[in-house]
């Protein structure tokens, strides 16, 4: 009987989106028919959370990479360190330090978010002087000044707004 676990659905269905999404952009871009992934074959894939993929990292292996496949299925006590990590670099690309190595990405994608407000302050900064139009007189000091001693001159809301705090006795405010 078949049995997929949950994770293994997911990692299918992630690699025939990617690929899905290759050959659609690879289909459009040159207008030839492209050649489709074959994804009912297994596929090398470096994951954390997939510690043994389908299929070995390298698939045609050399003359030596195949003296040492005979020689690891003798003893292991009799493999040197180097013929053990090259054992090892045929079945996987990565190790697990490598795989969890902090990259540079971080910089590029500030360095794109600084380019991408300041090109915005930009058109904000174009958009003030050659497009809106100027402020109303409304906006300058002086007329609100007049406005605001017009509002209290005429005692406009003198029981809870502005005016309530105005001293008229006095001319300034409470």
């Amino acid at each position: 009987m078949l049995h997929l676990s949950a994770r293994r659905v997911g990692s299918l269905l992630a690699r025939r989106a990617t690929a899905a999404l290759s050959t659609s952009s690879a289909r459009m871009a040159s207008h030839d028919v492209a050649q489709a992934a074959d994804m009912s074959q297994p596929m090398y894939w470096d994951r954390l959370d997939t510690p043994l993929p389908d299929k070995p990292f390298k698939d045609v292996l050399t003359a030596a990479d195949k003296s040492l496949k005979q020689k690891e299925k003798g003893p292991w006590s009799q493999l040197t360190k180097e013929e053990k990590i090259a054992l090892y670099r045929m079945s996987f690309c990565q190790t697990y330090p490598e795989m969890k190595q902090k990259t540079s990405e971080w910089k590029t994608v500030i360095g794109g978010m600084f380019i991408f407000l300041g090109f915005t302050g930009l058109v904000v900064w174009w958009q003030r002087i050659y497009v809106y139009p100027p402020h109303p007189r409304t906006f300058d000091e002086e007329w609100q000044a007049k406005q605001l001693k017009r509002m209290l001159d005429m005692r406009i809301n003198p029981v809870e707004g502005f005016s309530a705090k105005w001293d008229y006795e006095k001319g300034q405010w409470k």
